[in-house]
């Protein structure tokens, strides 16, 4: 089965800098094959049956601060999983017009490690970040950002604390292009 894992702050500069060799060796030692990382943040997809991948983001957190000295947060899902995303995206326009493909450039996805409870999802300000806009769906989280992630106050932190959860945010350009990473060879 073909999963993705979504590491939370893996940069390219500045800390917590992973090679991406060495991530994909962390995962081959972990028991995963086909493993391909998609640019320097923290994007594995991987071939592994389902008893390894439940098992993969707490081997794998582990295997980064053994060796590197941080613990980085680790959250998988399944091609399915990934397909139900894209599919599910409230913000999402459709139709051929170029003008749509446009208005998807505000679109991130924060990823959730558990899936919150209806309590802690109701109790979310959602006027905390206007104009940004929310809404959650199972273990993820839809966001409209006009203004651009850097300026919104809609961040891993918030969610995390008011969801009792740990998550980590892909924009929609890298959320497409990881499941269209993980079809190829499918067809």
């Amino acid at each position: 089965m073909t999963h993705v894992a979504l590491l939370r702050g893996i940069n390219v500069g500045g800390k917590n800098i992973l090679p991406m060799k060495d991530l994909a060796a962390i995962f081959e030692a972990a028991g995963c094959a086909e493993v391909r990382t998609y640019i320097q943040s923290g994007n594995v997809i991987f071939s592994a049956p389902a008893a390894v991948a439940r098992k993969l983001p707490d081997q794998v957190t582990k295997a980064i601060e053994m060796r590197f000295g941080y613990r980085i947060p680790v959250i998988v899902r399944t091609s399915d999983e990934l397909a139900r995303a894209i599919r599910d995206n409230p913000f999402l326009k459709t139709g051929t017009d170029e003008r749509a493909k446009a208005d998807e450039a505000p679109l991130h996805i924060y990823f959730l490690a558990d899936l919150p409870g209806a309590a802690a999802v109701a109790g979310l300000d959602a006027t905390r970040s206007a104009p940004d806009v929310f809404h959650v769906k199972g273990r993820e989280i839809y966001l409209h950002l006009p203004n651009g992630m850097a300026r919104t106050k809609l961040t891993n932190a918030y969610f995390d604390s008011k969801l009792k959860t740990v998550s980590t945010a892909r924009n929609w350009a890298t959320v497409q292009k990881l499941f269209e990473m993980m079809q190829e060879g499918r067809e």
